[in-house]
């Protein structure tokens, strides 16, 4: 055992010196290309492939991006040992951690984490948990209770994930929902009812990609052709009425039903739940709720410059999202102690104690999105961007009335491999206009339509995808199991969407293709719960 030792110290003495002679070389005399040689080539969808691909297979999601981040920045840098090394550090964590809107970000994050874990240690939310559990009796009546909250909060997808997250937790627990279930439908009506809310700030992303034409009005002729966004709708309420849960969701939910709604063996802590207030009453979890929705869109008005004389939907269209989030979840903190401290359900320093506990509960997201924001910067310098643009313009000749649903296919496979549907937009969007606007404006409608669509879906299924680990954060789910136990869901509404954007590029008109897609959407859930059966 000794001796094994000993060779085990010795080969790993060697490699250290080799690494340390082969540093040596390559500081010395590596100059910094301008662009990578696989710049712009497949071998750009490489890392996010890597990382997605290793996360699914290991259920271990910080070292597989980890690696996709590494695997990029060696492309990046040509293989280069310092170029690696600065490109994982430099312009990789500290790049996306200096980033004033991923700073911003953050910082909602934590400031969420907090109210929620005052509104735990008020009693709020069990106070609520008591007060729904009179109203919603079974287990359908809080998942479309869930859904139909997540709609009405379309504002943003990340204070949407959040907060439907905190309200929703103590009513699905109880009922015996799954994590996995509860997390897919936060996630499937965060992006999927943003991309077709003309107030929100996803809107506000879409219309400043569309340049020369009125940004807004094509985004609000564009909802009825967002086939993917409607169609996870039908999709969200069919399963729940029809109760339906295949793939590995059945697993989770079934496991639900007896108790374990982690299916990790995990259950609700209950030394926790006796740290609540017994004081605590209904109004202790909504009037904070109700301040921090107020405080964000008043942030997200200040920012698009509302009070300086720019009308209401100008100033939303232009807001700052991340900025305006942090304003106003500061304020709502802020207001939140004082609300607290009045109704003596909570003291000062218990609220001062709840900000490092909400923190410590939001860092596996914080983690999870810095990581995916690293990755994200290593597809960039390797222009996976330019390498999907160049293949969409190669495929726009003689595929016309097919082009919309070939680019919900690219617009798919983009946001998943990168994680970022607003970037898919700035992508692909620009070449849309480009194609089409002198053309066929409907079927550039479509087309955009379609862009969103695809984007959104991509955002829906990766595992790198902000809107995906903040649902995991608000649902307390691991995020793996989410991500494996959503994905059928999502593919299942992707596969109907595609038809359906075929038939809409041929009919060019959302009064045929829509109601076909509704009917191929309920069909379909009918004959997976009919082969269920069987």
């Amino acid at each position: 055992m000794t001796q094994k030792k000993r060779k085990m110290m010795g080969a790993a003495l060697a490699a250290l010196v080799l690494i340390a002679m082969f540093a040596v070389t390559v500081f010395a005399g590596a100059e910094d290309a301008p662009k990578p040689q696989m710049y712009a080539t497949f071998w750009s969808l490489v890392p996010p492939v890597i990382a997605i691909g290793l996360a699914l297979i290991t259920k271990e999601v910080y070292s597989s991006l980890f690696i996709g981040i590494l695997v990029g920045a060696m492309f990046s840098a040509d293989f280069r040992f310092e170029g690696t090394v600065l490109k994982v550090l430099d312009d990789g964590f500290i790049g996306v951690l200096s980033d004033s809107s991923n700073v911003g970000i953050l910082i909602f994050l934590v400031i969420l984490g907090a109210m929620v874990c005052m509104m735990n240690a008020a009693g709020g939310s069990a106070a609520f948990g008591r007060w729904a559990s009179t109203h919603i009796k079974t287990r359908i009546g809080a998942q479309i209770a869930t859904i139909i909250l997540g709609m009405l909060i379309f504002v943003d997808d990340y204070f949407n994930c959040l907060t439907v997250g905190s309200v929703m937790c103590p009513i699905t627990d109880k009922h015996n929902v799954s994590k996995a279930k509860f997390s897919y439908l936060i996630d499937a009506t965060a992006a999927p009812i943003c991309i077709i809310a003309p107030i929100s700030s996803w809107a506000a992303a879409v219309s400043g990609f569309v340049e020369g034409e009125d940004g807004l009005a094509i985004f609000i002729n564009a909802i009825p052709y967002n086939f993917y966004a409607l169609l996870t709708i039908i999709m969200m309420f069919g399963l729940v009425l029809m109760r339906i849960d295949y793939g590995p969701m059945a697993l989770h939910e079934a496991n639900a039903m007896k108790g374990d709604i982690y299916t990790t063996g995990k259950r609700v802590d209950e030394e926790q739940e006796k740290k609540f207030n017994p004081k605590g009453k209904v109004i202790d979890l909504v009037v904070p709720i109700v301040i921090l929705i107020i405080c964000c869109i008043t942030g997200m008005i200040y920012t698009g410059g509302f009070f300086s004389g720019t009308d209401f939907v100008t100033a939303f269209s232009q807001s700052e999202a991340s900025l305006a989030l942090s304003i106003g979840s500061f304020f709502a903190l802020v207001l939140t102690v004082i609300f607290y401290v009045c109704r003596r359900v909570l003291s000062f320093r218990g609220c001062m104690e709840c900000i490092p506990e909400g923190f410590k509960a939001m860092v596996p997201a914080i983690l999870i999105l810095t990581f995916a924001w690293t990755l994200k910067t290593m597809t960039d310098s390797l222009g996976a961007d330019v390498f999907v643009a160049t293949a969409m313009k190669s495929a726009s000749d003689g595929l016309m009335n097919l082009l919309p649903a070939i680019i919900f296919l690219v617009g798919c496979f983009l946001a998943f491999a990168t994680g970022t549907s607003w970037g898919t937009f700035g992508i692909l969007i620009p070449i849309v206009v480009g194609v089409f606007e002198a053309q066929n404006p409907e079927l550039m409608i479509i087309s955009i339509s379609a862009c969103m669509a695809g984007a959104v879906c991509g955002d829906h299924c990766s595992p790198i995808s902000d809107t995906t680990i903040m649902a995991s954060a608000g649902a307390q789910c691991n995020h793996v199991n989410h991500v494996a136990t959503q994905l059928p869901y999502a593919l299942t509404v992707a596969g109907v969407s595609f038809v359906t954007y075929i038939v809409a590029g041929f009919v060019q008109t959302p009064w045929i293709a829509l109601p076909v897609g509704i009917v191929l959407m309920l069909g379909t859930l009918m004959v997976i719960k009919k082969m269920q059966k069987k």
